[in-house]
């Protein structure tokens, strides 16, 4: 790895199919404005609840990218 500088943004993608969409609806979304992406973690997942039943999952990441020189 070569000495890269990254800058850290958290979000939350949303879904109301699954976990993994939640996460690539957040990156795709980000990837639109911010360039360099390089790498997530998921730091927390929740969901919203409607009369028992799963509605939307709720993923939380920190999407690091790098700064150009």
């Amino acid at each position: 790895m070569s000495d890269n500088v990254y800058a850290i943004s958290k979000v939350v993608g949303t879904s109301k199919k699954s976990i993994e969409d939640a996460i690539e609806n957040a990156i795709a979304r980000m990837s639109g404005s911010i360039k360099n992406l390089d790498w997530f973690e998921v730091i927390s997942t929740r969901g919203y609840l409607d009369e028992g039943a799963i509605r939307y999952y709720q993923v939380t990441l920190e999407v690091g990218f790098r700064h150009e020189a």
